[in-house]
């Protein structure tokens, strides 16, 4: 995704942002129409537009290019940005006020719409106040990179399988592979996986992405063995042959201290919102 908005201009990102931010920026605006303006605040900067006598005030307007333009200010923008930037807050105000007119701004599911988008931006601006004097030490990084490795597996796995629909079908091919059938020539022929096409294989893979009883299986076996009865998962029937194994290489901290700024601010918010939880009066009634 990274490398497609790279190839993009400045004023095509904007068109991107501005594109699939509209609609939902007019039920936004929908429930916050005031007197004052478009901003459901008293706004006392200048307009920078009117839609029916409603005011579009200069200090949202600034907000609101910075949204969507990474943090770029409207001044940073060419005049093509700022006009088109202007065009879509004025096009959502207009749907908002034909809304409000033809009341389906009051509509159950318009206002629950409202309610979770009201929740969503208070939570993310909580989480934003709250991580400014809350910072991940490096201590913290370190303790939570300690955590993660811990939970990688330790071994990666490299196996074949045959996959057909009865047991005693596969009962059959596992009589052909004792009596010194090619594994990979077997499972072109008679697996109804898509991995047929290279001989059964499935690459490398660690257990967790399997299902139970495959992984219990490949784990139970040693290189070049596979299993002398079939394995049963909602799939089918499996046999399975592992090719080899090799050790789990952790990623340097380095490559992954972003992520784990990510983890550990997370966490932090996870327990600042379970002391409002505790600290909060909550009747639960039944669902």
């Amino acid at each position: 995704m990274l490398s497609i908005f790279s190839r993009q201009g400045p004023l095509e990102r904007l068109q991107l942002g501005l594109a699939l931010g509209v609609v939902a920026a007019a039920f936004v605006l929908a429930g916050c129409q005031s007197k004052e303006g478009a901003s459901g605040t008293a706004d006392q900067s200048p307009p920078v537009a009117e839609v029916n006598g409603t005011p579009i005030h200069r200090d949202f307007f600034d907000f609101y290019v910075k949204e969507i333009a990474g943090g770029r200010s409207p001044s940073d923008l060419t005049a093509d940005e700022r006009k088109q930037a202007l065009d879509n807050l004025i096009r959502a105000e207009v749907v908002a006020q034909q809304l409000e007119k033809d009341g389906t701004a009051s509509d159950p599911q318009t206002v629950d719409m409202l309610g979770l988008t009201r929740l969503n931006v208070f939570e993310q601006v909580a989480s934003q106040h709250f991580l400014k004097d809350h910072k991940p030490t490096e201590e913290e990084l370190r303790a939570e990179y300690e955590t993660q490795v811990a939970l990688l597996p330790h071994e990666e796995y490299h196996a074949r399988h045959i996959l057909v629909a009865t047991e005693p079908y596969a009962d059959k091919l596992i009589e052909q592979l004792d009596k010194g059938a090619d594994f990979a020539t077997l499972a072109k022929q008679q697996s109804m996986d898509s991995s047929k096409d290279t001989g059964g294989d499935l690459g490398w893979f660690s257990p967790d992405r399997m299902v139970p009883e495959f992984a219990s299986a490949v784990v139970a076996l040693k290189p070049g063995e596979y299993t002398h009865k079939p394995v049963h998962t909602q799939y089918g029937w499996h046999i399975i042959k592992l090719e080899q194994t090799r050790d789990v290489t952790p990623p340097p901290y380095d490559s992954v201290r972003q992520r784990l700024v990510q983890i550990v601010e997370q966490k932090k918010f996870r327990a600042y919102e379970d002391g409002l939880m505790k600290n909060a009066k909550i009747v639960r009634n039944n669902t």
